[in-house]
């Protein structure tokens, strides 16, 4: 079972849900031991398979870090906190954190769009 650590110690997931904000990107960092890849990325592919048939799904993808690194980087786009928080929060996700090696740790953090003028739109 894959634990689930705050990325920023001052605004964990649980307290992330409780806003009202559209639309919203989970960055979700995973770590997991060299020998536990594989069962990491078939417990991702189960979960995204699942979650992008959820309302309010737009996207995901997944980068691993290189050089044999065993750290992961999932980006979802989600049409609000309300549609994230309802799949994350259901019963069948929660039991498909079950599927996770042991040594994974996920450490997810909803955030949304800034403009920075000549850089970023929003």
């Amino acid at each position: 079972m894959a634990a689930i650590e705050p990325l920023d110690q001052r605004i964990p997931i649980s307290a992330q849900l409780n806003e009202s904000v559209s639309p919203v990107t989970l960055i979700n960092l995973f770590t997991v031991d060299p020998s536990d890849v594989d069962a990491l990325l078939k417990a991702w592919e189960n979960d995204a398979n699942w979650m992008k048939k959820q309302p309010g799904y737009i996207s995901t993808q997944l980068h691993r870090g290189i050089a044999g690194s065993c750290l992961f980087l999932n980006y979802a786009v989600w049409e609000s906190v309300e549609h994230f928080r309802a799949a994350f929060t259901h019963p069948e996700f929660a039991n498909a954190l079950n599927a996770y090696p042991a040594s994974a740790i996920a450490r997810p953090h909803l955030f949304s769009k800034i403009a920075v003028p000549n850089l970023c739109t929003e």
